[in-house]
């Protein structure tokens, strides 16, 4: 027992907040984040399917995964599977608000070498500065082929000294995404695609194409005088990619029995890149994926259009993505009555204008899913006066036409370089997704 707290992580919660930083680590970008995933997935059994290859009854059957770009998706059949077994899907997006490489990087003034960026998604922009950072991505070749690259912490975004900028903490700063976001890699003269290719193990004049972004080089640490806390980068959204990883690593392999209202499901999680910027990509929640591997999957199955639908109309989608807390210090900035908290299980998160997809039938198949796996479980909405953001619950919903719940565990400094959750949450998320996989 803690001699500090009577709410301490269990054991196991610190070894699943511990695995989700490894995660983080080994996922610098949404490429690096989908392969993580598919080689977890490989080690436990799962195989692969290529979209270029043909799909029949064999090899839909049992633990597959498909990779596209930076997004992922796996499923795992049941013995007996047809063109009746409806589907549960967890989904989740693979990028996080960063600094993006811009096709030509060379940059510099003053005697130093910098990489030339733009802003990706919405980050906190202060909290990229003063801290090393990794670049991270995929490049394209001249053959055709991609590599992946990741770098250990070469940057840095350099503040403006207080003696330069006096008034600083009184008028608040000002950041100039084009100005002032421009980090320091090393002295004038240097290459920075000759760096890219040296930790790529590629040489400098292969490469013809990047989507290369930064991310934070420090690496995650539980904190707190109990170690209540988990310091990351990227935990919106790769808490939620984690999460419905091991779940269904738990939920495949085992028997699933029939459920109240039909055979067990197929049970799926999908995890999409672009979410930052919008979704409307071929590997984003507004582009096909999803729909192509439902389409090819079902079809492989024996079944037609009619018995897709019939099948997608009784199938249900957890959208996890990760939320706000209340936040101590801005207590006005959140709903009066609603206060989510960390440490108090995952959120259902729900809006009046639709920015999320939950309804009352979707709380209710999350309230059971919560109380199957003795997760607690709270629910987010906002102040009125601060409108929330999206998430791929919406799209899906919209694309596919299933019933769609908006979940995720609670943060503070959401969008900053470096976020922070309860350490109990991950595992607490991971239970309740399980539990909505099995049906």
């Amino acid at each position: 027992m803690s001699p500090f707290s009577a709410a301490s992580p269990s054991p196991r919660a610190r070894r699943t907040a511990l695995d989700l930083g490894a995660f983080v680590t080994a996922s610098p970008s949404s490429f690096h984040a989908a392969r993580e995933g598919a080689r977890r997935l490989a080690a436990a059994g799962f195989t692969e399917l290529r979209e270029t290859q043909a799909w029949d009854a064999a090899n839909v059957a049992g633990d597959r995964y498909v990779l596209r770009d930076g997004s992922l998706i796996a499923w795992s059949a049941p013995a007996g599977a047809d063109t009746a077994t409806p589907l549960r899907i967890v989904g989740s997006h693979t990028d996080s608000p960063a600094l993006k490489v811009k096709p030509d990087p060379r940059y510099g003034a003053e005697g130093l070498t910098q990489v030339a960026v733009e802003i990706y998604g919405g980050p906190l922009l202060n909290s990229w500065l003063d801290r090393e950072l990794r670049l991270a991505g995929r490049l394209a070749l001249a053959d055709g082929s991609t590599v992946l690259v990741d770098t250990p912490g070469l940057l840095r975004v350099p503040q403006l000294a207080v003696h330069l900028d006096r008034a600083v903490n009184k008028d608040g700063l000002h950041l100039d995404p084009q100005r002032h976001m421009q980090p320091i890699i090393g002295f004038a003269g240097l290459d920075v695609l000759e760096v890219l290719a040296h930790h790529a193990g590629v040489r400098c004049g292969e490469i013809v194409g990047m989507d290369v972004v930064t991310a934070d080089a420090q690496a995650p640490a539980l904190f707190g005088a109990d170690e209540e806390f988990l310091a990351s980068g990227r935990l919106d959204n790769l808490s939620s990619v984690h999460a419905e990883v091991e779940a269904l690593l738990a939920v495949a392999g085992g028997a699933r029995e029939a459920t109240a209202t039909g055979p067990a499901p197929i049970a799926m999680m999908v995890a999409n890149d672009h979410e930052e910027v919008g979704s409307a990509t071929r590997s984003g929640a507004a582009g096909p994926f999803l729909e192509d591997v439902l389409v090819r999957v079902h079809a492989a199955l024996g079944g037609t259009e009619a018995t897709r639908r019939q099948v997608l109309a009784s199938s249900l989608v957890l959208s996890a993505d990760a939320g706000h807390a209340a936040h101590p210090n801005y207590p006005e900035r959140h709903d009066p009555v609603t206060r989510p908290r960390l440490g108090e299980g995952p959120m259902l998160k729900i809006n009046a204008q639709q920015r999320y997809a939950t309804d009352a039938v979707g709380i209710a198949t999350f309230v059971a899913a919560c109380e199957k796996a003795g997760v607690p479980h709270q629910h987010f909405v906002s102040n009125n006066a601060m409108p929330c953001g999206s998430t791929i619950g919406p799209i899906t919903a919209t694309r596919l036409g299933m019933t769609t719940i908006d979940v995720g565990i609670t943060l503070l400094s959401m969008h900053s370089a470096r976020e922070m959750c309860a350490t109990a949450d991950p595992l607490l998320l991971q239970q309740a997704c399980a539990a909505f996989l099995r049906g």
